[in-house]
């Protein structure tokens, strides 16, 4: 097969975007990079102040690790409440309150102690999660064809580098400016996303709710819940999410635990993260050359070496780690990519990528703590490993029958 798997969506444009020149596209290229690099930022930045915090505020590693989990937990249980958002008040003025709240709520974790640390994380999920539905919200508008596959790309690839600027860039700046100002310090993306992004939208349309009635025409009426396309995607997002966040957590303490130094943990966390964004990056052309489905192969198929390297022949971690990297940038934005494949109005795209996100982060949540939970149970990895064996597959499978579907042209959305 050498046709994409993804027909032309048809033309959705809302009319404040129709007016948009190429000029304003490439602005709003730049919004999407900077937007996307905030939704991981803030929250990542933590991590590599953990024991600096710790000592700092006298408390443990169980209470600095909510300043990790507490937005992913956001994600599942806030989006409901970046639907309506979006329903209610457009996806421009969604986009400006996710990017504003980031901000606000980055600040506010700075200001002081652990109760003003906490507050301020969980208002920064709150927003990221506005802002994780909203971006490709904004992506199935404004953008047609290859150019929406391509920036779904960017999208999930500059998520990723926004990891990996946070993860070498926190530490050295926190020794010479102090733990709560580098953490304040990237808000910077989303000032940036907003700098660029009110100009071009205006100021009055960017700030003002404009929700408007769904129209309803052709399948359009049937609800996003009832929909088996909403549920084999939320399936492919959850095996992915658990994956990646469960082999981001313990990949390292099982390469620890084969008699490697804890050097080797960084050196990991850079693999994935370079990885993952050559993976992102490299989906969109594999999809407009080829198909959905021989990415979903070929990324379902890298993700299996993490597990069965691991198991069979552990000492090739490197090989398993880069493929697995590989495998969790397409993954992601293979998703991403068929979840506007389907596509609709703006409100469709926002519902579906809420119910789908806020299922798969549900999920994703439980990784780290089950695969901790079976390795500290049998005294061994291969437990663990077997179950994201499981949740790879379920990635694998479910993708490939919904991008099956999306080739027959099942649900898709004209309204």
């Amino acid at each position: 097969m050498t046709a994409s798997d993804l027909p032309e969506i048809p033309d959705q444009t809302s009319a404040a975007s129709r007016h948009l020149l190429p000029l304003s596209l490439t602005a709003l290229t730049f919004v999407v990079v900077f937007g996307a690099a905030e939704l991981r930022a803030p929250i990542l930045s933590v991590a590599p102040l953990a024991h600096l915090i710790e000592s700092e505020l006298g408390i443990g590693a169980a209470t600095v690790g909510l300043l990790t989990s507490i937005p992913v937990l956001c994600f599942a249980l806030c989006s409901p409440l970046a639907i309506w958002v979006i329903r209610r008040g457009g996806a421009d003025f969604a986009f400006t309150i996710a990017m504003t709240g980031i901000v606000v709520g980055t600040i506010l974790r700075s200001l002081g102690g652990l109760p003003m640390l906490l507050v301020g994380t969980a208002v920064i999920g709150a927003f990221v999660t506005i802002g994780n539905i909203v971006i490709p919200t904004l992506i199935g508008r404004e953008y047609r064809g290859r150019r929406a596959h391509t920036m779904t790309g960017v999208f999930t690839s500059s998520m990723t580098l926004g990891t990996f600027a946070v993860t070498i860039g926190t530490a050295p700046a926190a020794a010479a400016i102090g733990w709560q100002a580098a953490l304040a310090m990237w808000l910077v993306f989303g000032a940036a996303a907003l700098a660029v992004w009110l100009p071009l939208r205006g100021l009055r349309d960017a700030v003002t709710p404009r929700g408007t009635a769904r129209a309803v025409t052709g399948d359009d009426h049937v609800p996003m819940v009832r929909r088996r396309t909403t549920w084999l995607l939320a399936a492919a997002f959850a095996g992915q999410s658990f994956s990646f966040y469960a082999a981001t957590a313990w990949l390292p303490s099982i390469v620890g635990d084969l008699g490697y130094s804890d050097s080797v943990a960084g050196v990991i966390a850079a693999i994935f993260q370079i990885f993952g964004v050559i993976g992102s990056l490299l989906t969109p052309l594999v999809v407009s050359r080829a198909s959905a489905r021989v990415v979903l192969v070929v990324a379902g198929l890298f993700w299996l070496t993490v597990p069965l390297g691991f198991l069979l022949l552990p000492h090739g971690w490197v090989v398993w780690c880069v493929l697995g990297g590989l495998a969790q940038g397409a993954g992601i934005t293979i998703i991403f990519v068929l979840m506007n494949g389907f596509g609709g109005t703006e409100h469709v795209l926002a519902e579906r990528s809420g119910i789908v996100q806020g299922a798969g982060y549900a999920v994703a949540a439980t990784g780290p703590l089950l695969l901790g939970a079976l390795h500290q149970v049998s005294g061994a990895w291969a437990l663990p490993e077997l179950v994201l064996l499981v949740t790879v597959l379920m990635f694998a499978i479910a993708g490939l029958v919904s991008a099956r579907l999306l080739k027959r042209g099942v649900e898709v959305e004209t309204g």
